[in-house]
């Protein structure tokens, strides 16, 4: 990955204002992410039931907001994990018509590297689960042991601590697209997970913001709210 590459991938989400604009010129609209991760994240909420057509429009959007080609292209590659490979495939396809290029700076699918996937998977793992990471990997065992072995090596360690896109957006957007899904659980984890990467709870609620414009159903929506709204009820008696 080149100099460049590390350096977007390291951004730091910052307070960001845009939208409308009131009469003396200053913003109506406060937001806590900046702008290309609010793009990024769109997308992300996306995936799992867009259409082509809105896929395409969110990520012309988020191209126009700045969000870099990598951000993009690592999202859609760990979508495979969360939405699967037909989902993910019809993404990428998406986006190519958009931009047609390869992103500098994409680390290479190299299967000798399989050891060090291994423990990079292990420590983005821990990072993302911290005190539930041994019961974590306790539970995934008692259900398969090739599932263990793959959620390490493959999903957080080939994917998911690919350079690229730090792990604190790869966290927001991991939520994201598990907000539409129905499946509470696994988006508490990663609700979790953003916070322990770094993210904000303001982040946070934001993103519940930007999932009421991607045409997610109501109930759906209502469930992951709650689902968010006791988890920070919880973190204020911690």
């Amino acid at each position: 990955m080149n100099d460049g590459g590390r350096e977007q991938s390291s951004i730091r989400a910052e307070p960001h204002s845009n939208g409308s604009w009131a009469a003396d010129g200053r913003s109506t609209v406060t937001t806590v992410l900046d702008i290309a991760t609010r793009g990024l994240v769109q997308v992300a909420l996306g995936l799992p039931d867009g259409s082509e057509a809105q896929l395409g429009g969110w990520m012309a959007e988020a191209r126009l907001a700045g969000t870099p080609v990598l951000w993009l292209e690592e999202l859609l590659i760990s979508s495979v994990l969360y939405v699967g490979f037909p989902r993910a495939l019809v993404a990428m396809a998406v986006f190519r018509r958009l931009e047609p290029g390869h992103a500098d700076g994409s680390e290479p699918a190299d299967y000798e590297q399989w050891r060090e996937w291994r423990a990079r998977g292990e420590a983005t793992c821990r990072a993302v689960y911290g005190k539930h990471y041994d019961q974590l990997r306790h539970n995934v065992r008692n259900l398969h042991p090739a599932l263990e072995a793959w959620m390490i090596v493959d999903g957080y360690g080939k994917t998911l601590s690919r350079p690229g896109l730090d792990l604190m957006r790869r966290e927001l957007c991991s939520a994201g697209m598990l907000v539409p899904q129905r499946a509470p659980r696994q988006l508490l984890s990663h609700l979790r997970g953003a916070l322990n990467a770094g993210a904000m709870p303001a982040q946070l609620d934001e993103l519940f913001v930007i999932a009421e414009t991607t045409g997610i159903a109501p109930d759906v929506l209502a469930v992951a709210r709650v689902l968010w709204r006791e988890l920070k009820d919880t973190l204020l008696h911690d």
